[in-house]
C-alpha cells in the first residue's frame, strides 16, 4: 500500500482541524455523512451474515459478474467480494482473500475525494484492514501489527472522516493498544463518531463521561449518550445495555432531567 504510506500524513493534516468541535462533548449532531453501507461490524469476525434463498445457479452467475467487475477495478464490486469472503457469504469463508480484495481497494482510490460516490466503499476498506492488521490473520502473511492497524483507522477517520474508524481510532488510543494510552485525544475521537450517529462511540463516551473516567464528569451529557447508544445496539450488545442500565440507577434526578432535554435538543436537531 505504497500509496496508502504517501498520504498518511496528509490525511493526519486534514484530520487536526476536524478534532475541534469534539473537544466540549456536545450532544450537537453535525450533518451526517453517508454511512449507508455497514462494512464491517464493531469487533472483527462479527459482521452479520446475510443468509438468503438464492437458486445455485443464480448465485453462481452473480458471482461470475462480480468477479468480472472486481477484475476490471470496480471498487464497488471488490468491496462486495470482500465482505461475501470475510463473512462467508454464498462462499467459502477465506479472510485472506477477503484482505486482498480491501488491499487492491486501498491501493487503488486511498486518494479519491471524500465526496466521490465510492468514497464510503474506500474508507470501510480501510476499516476492515485495520481490523484485520489488528488481530492477524491466522496461517497467512497477515500478521498481528497496533501499528498498521492504526494508520488504516487514522486514515479513514481524518480523509474520509469515517465514523467507524474514529470509532476504532479511539479504542486504541483508550485502550492503549500498539501505543501509550491517551484517554482525552481518545474521546475527541469518540466525540467525532457520536456525533453522526456511530453509537458504539456514543456508548464508550458515555460511559467516560457519565463515570468521569480520565475526563471531567458530565453525567447528564454521559447519560444521554448512553440513551442514544442503547436505543441502536444490536441484540447482542449487551454491554451497551447494561451500561446504560448502571448508569441509569446512579443518575440522580436531575441528571435525567437534563439528559432528556439534551435527547430533545439531539433529536429535534438531527430532524433539522
Amino acid at each position: 500500500m505504497r500509496m496508502f504510506e504517501r498520504t498518511v500524513v496528509v490525511a493526519w493534516v486534514l484530520g487536526a482541524s476536524a478534532l475541534t468541535p469534539a473537544l466540549a462533548f456536545e450532544g450537537t449532531p453535525v450533518s451526517p455523512e453517508n454511512t449507508t453501507i455497514p462494512v464491517a461490524s464493531s469487533q472483527p469476525g462479527t459482521a452479520p451474515v446475510l443468509k438468503k434463498a438464492i437458486p445455485a445457479e443464480t448465485a453462481t452467475t452473480s458471482l461470475t459478474a462480480l468477479q468480472y467487475a472486481a477484475e476490471g477495478g470496480h471498487p464497488i464490486a471488490q468491496w462486495r467480494l470482500g465482505r461475501m469472503y470475510a463473512d462467508g457469504n454464498g462462499v467459502v469463508q477465506d479472510d485472506l482473500r477477503a484482505f486482498d480484495y480491501f488491499s487492491k481497494i486501498a491501493n487503488a482510490h486511498a486518494e479519491d475525494s471524500p465526496s466521490a460516490p465510492q468514497a464510503a466503499v474506500i474508507a470501510n476498506a480501510f476499516v476492515a484492514l485495520g481490523r484485520y492488521y489488528l488481530d492477524g490473520i491466522p496461517n497467512s502473511k497477515v500478521k498481528r501489527d497496533p501499528e498498521r492497524a492504526r494508520e488504516m483507522f487514522s486514515y479513514a477517520a481524518s480523509y474520509f472522516g469515517n465514523a467507524d474508524a474514529q470509532y476504532d481510532l479511539a479504542r486504541l488510543y483508550i485502550e492503549g493498544i500498539g501505543m501509550p494510552r491517551d484517554f482525552r485525544y481518545g474521546a475527541r475521537w469518540l466525540g467525532l463518531a457520536a456525533q453522526k450517529g456511530q453509537h458504539q462511540a456514543q456508548a464508550m463516551l458515555g460511559q467516560l463521561l457519565f463515570n468521569g473516567e480520565k475526563l471531567p464528569k458530565q453525567a447528564a451529557r454521559g447519560l444521554m449518550w448512553l440513551t442514544l447508544a442503547r436505543d441502536s445496539a444490536a441484540p447482542e450488545e449487551t454491554w451497551i445495555k447494561e451500561s446504560y442500565n448502571r448508569a441509569f440507577a446512579k443518575a440522580s434526578d436531575d441528571d435525567r432531567a437534563m439528559a432528556l432535554q439534551m435527547l430533545e435538543h439531539w433529536v429535534q436537531g438531527r430532524r433539522d
